[in-house]
């Protein structure tokens, strides 16, 4: 049987020191770009595998940032993970993805789980946490960054958006082309934090305008699918068959509002207009075009990413929370007549 390769044999191979050897495989940024490619392939060539484990031991650091997002099956959340891969990336750092399904309680059992293998940092879906979720991230010792949102009480630092003020400038946008009588779709509340901002966002703008804002249609825990956005809408038009414009919590939900209307015959937006929220792509090539708001998933997931890794590297202070606003943008099309 043969014996596995030692990183002091490619050391040797190489002409080079064991610790240049290591430094080479963990990305560090003080050997050139030239000696570390020289390195792997020597390593290559001896079939040497670089044991992380050993050296994030040696080193006391693991490697990681963990990360909660609700859902693997949403486009946005996707988008803001590749983002901010790609932005730990050339610092060395991967990412562990824990799933919350929307579910505090798992939010909490996985921070628990995440932090227990020792994350270089914690990146977490929204600003809304069990008290011992916050305290367990209070006490981490590491930078929590908290995303999707604008908390009132952030644990630290933060890269988000307000949900309910970007539910009150798609009320404003329907309001200025002239609709009065408008709904809302969504999930229950109870499970979605920032599904329950986005209708708390639309009470509260229909009211300031002096508008009704009980047109309120709930169905199912969130995510909203396609077919909940259908008998939602379905329930709409059967007891409130006034309704002249409907904004959906997401694009999904609102993708399933129009083809209930398509199957009715009812024209959207000449009979009513539909609205929803994420800009996902079903959105831009649905027919007619959906009208949503764009909230730059992959902006956050950058954002987040570039102060991780200044923070590590001590480029970023560490003696206050740092708070990144994204605005989330308009995007105006055909569902509302408008684009």
């Amino acid at each position: 049987m043969s014996t596995k390769p030692t990183m002091k044999e490619v050391a040797a191979a190489a002409g080079v020191s064991v610790m240049t050897v290591s430094r080479a495989f963990r990305s560090d940024a003080s050997i050139s770009d030239d000696t570390r490619e020289r390195i792997r392939n020597v390593a290559d060539e001896l079939g040497y595998v670089f044991d992380a484990v050993a050296s994030n031991l040696r080193s006391q650091r693991s490697g990681f940032v963990a990360v909660t997002i609700p859902s693997i099956n949403n486009a946005n959340f996707a988008d803001t993970v590749a983002a901010l891969s790609g932005r730990l990336d050339p610092a060395g750092l991967q990412v562990l993805l824990g799933r919350t399904n929307y579910d505090m309680a798992e939010e909490e059992r996985l921070i628990g789980q995440l932090l227990r293998r020792q994350p270089e940092a914690l990146v977490i879906t929204g600003g809304h946490h069990t008290e011992r979720a916050r305290r367990m991230m209070q006490n981490a010792a590491i930078p929590v960054i908290e995303t999707w949102d604008l908390p009132q009480e952030p644990l630290g630092n933060v890269v988000g958006f307000s949900n309910a003020d970007a539910m009150r400038v798609m009320v404003a946008h329907l309001s200025a082309r002239g609709y009065r009588k408008i709904a809302f779709i969504g999930g229950d509340s109870s499970f979605d934090t920032r599904g329950a901002d986005r209708r708390r966002g639309f009470v509260t703008a229909m009211q300031d305008r002096g508008l009704d804002p009980s047109r309120l249609i709930t169905v199912g825990r969130p995510p909203v699918s396609m077919r909940e956005g259908a008998a939602a809408m379905a329930i709409l038009l059967d007891t409130l068959p006034d309704t002249e414009a409907v904004i959906a919590v997401a694009d999904p939900a609102a993708f399933g509002a129009l083809t209930e209307c398509h199957r009715r015959g009812i024209r959207v937006p000449d009979d009513i207009a539909i609205a929803g929220f994420g800009n996902f792509e079903i959105s831009g090539v649905s027919v007619p075009a959906l009208t949503t708001i764009d909230p730059f998933p992959a902006r956050m997931g950058e954002q987040a990413g570039e102060l991780i890794a200044g923070l590590l590297r001590g480029k970023v202070t560490k003696n206050g929370p740092t708070l990144i606003e994204i605005e989330p943008q308009l995007v105006a099309r055909a569902s509302t007549g408008a684009g």
